[in-house]
């Protein structure tokens, strides 16, 4: 075989053959960024953008709880913690600084965001000691102390009475519009430096954690200081996202700063779209975040929707349980290799290409390695 044939099937054969073609992903990509810019601008109604600005908070949100446990396959659910500290730390500088109602508030985002990354550094130290369901349980028992201090610590929080934020200066219509364009650029923001992490070498160190952690590590990752710095970077983003959720609503009361439901949404969002990839959880929050708004306004509370999640929860598992993006790609791709082997070959017998991407039972039954 000459070298232009080998050069020809490599290329052919590559895993990247395997994937959507370059200018589909980008153009879905533009398309899906050119809808969320318009969509105020379309669809008008007020309640209808409102869900829209509930869906940037979950976005951002889970963009950044993907971070940590998505790259690094430790599941937290005491994220709700950097949910209430956001907003909180909103609340109380407004108040402390009589911060004036409108953008101004909007500039507490990044310094919110700060605080929550600095508060995970000791919980972190502590929390990522342990690891699997021990780690789940640490994370919701936290998440509770700091319920109870924020019931208990009336000085500070207003207790059960709870803290009012100012009153944006807009109003009417377009009262919505800031709050969802802020949040899409947080989001954004949140989605770029989670494909950073994915391609980074600290990124490698994380998915070899997911992987195999004792391995990891005897390959000289340092797993503690990888964790505890992808641990305070989703942190931020969720504590930013509390900045944008408490001048929204107009108050903070510790039962819903601290609500171990917004947990579950974030779990349940990330594994509808798919745990670990960029794309997935942002899908979900989409998805599972308007809905969520939809039934709220539809039936007044939060119990039927709880309900939705635990059968979609179910369902997703059942059918796709790798997510919807991953299932997604993994059809296309045993779509492509069907196709090529179907497809007359350009003189490259089709039982000699590599077994890059066959889908498992076709190399099982022609006696490939698997």
């Amino acid at each position: 075989m000459s070298a232009t044939d080998v050069s020809n099937r490599t290329a052919t054969d590559s895993p990247a053959s395997y994937d959507l073609p370059r200018t589909v992903r980008f153009g879905s990509l533009l398309l899906v960024v050119a809808a969320l810019v318009v969509f105020p601008l379309v669809f008008t109604n007020p309640t209808i953008t409102s869900v829209g600005v509930f869906a940037m908070i979950y976005l951002l949100a889970v963009s950044g709880w993907n971070i940590f446990s998505g790259y690094s396959g430790y599941i937290a659910l005491g994220h709700a913690l950097f949910f209430g500290i956001g907003q909180y730390s909103s609340a109380m500088l407004t108040s402390r600084f009589k911060i004036p109602a409108g953008w101004d508030l909007f500039a507490l985002l990044p310094v919110a965001g700060a605080i929550a990354g600095l508060a995970a550094v000791p919980i972190g130290w502590m929390l990522l000691r342990v690891r699997k369901h021990t780690f789940i349980v640490l994370t919701i028992a936290v998440m509770f102390i700091f319920q109870l201090l924020a019931f208990n610590l009336r000085s500070w929080t207003g207790g059960s009475q709870g803290m009012q934020l100012p009153f944006p200066t807009w109003s009417g219509a377009y009262f919505n519009e800031p709050f969802y364009y802020i949040g899409l650029l947080a989001a954004a923001i949140a989605l770029v430096t989670s494909w950073w992490v994915r391609r980074s070498k600290f990124g490698l160190g994380l998915l070899a954690i997911r992987d195999d952690e004792d391995r990891a590590r005897s390959l000289g990752v340092r797993t503690t200081r990888t964790k505890l710095v992808a641990f305070a970077i989703s942190a931020v983003f969720v504590g930013a996202a509390g900045a944008i959720y408490a001048p929204f609503i107009g108050s903070v009361f510790p039962q819903f700063a601290f609500d171990p439901s917004f947990d579950l949404a974030l779990a349940v969002m990330a594994f509808t779209g798919g745990l670990g990839t960029l794309i997935g959880p942002a899908l979900g929050a989409l998805v599972i975040g308007s809905l969520q708004q939809y039934f709220l306004l539809q039936f007044g509370g939060a119990n039927v929707f709880l309900i939705v999640y635990g059968l979609l929860f179910v369902l997703i598992l059942r059918l796709l349980p790798q997510g919807i993006v991953p299932s997604i790609a993994a059809r296309w791709r045993q779509w492509v290799t069907y196709r090529a082997r179907n497809t007359p070959s350009t003189g490259v017998p089709p039982d000699s290409a590599p077994d890059v991407g066959r889908p498992f039972d076709v190399v099982l039954n022609q006696g490939g390695s698997a």
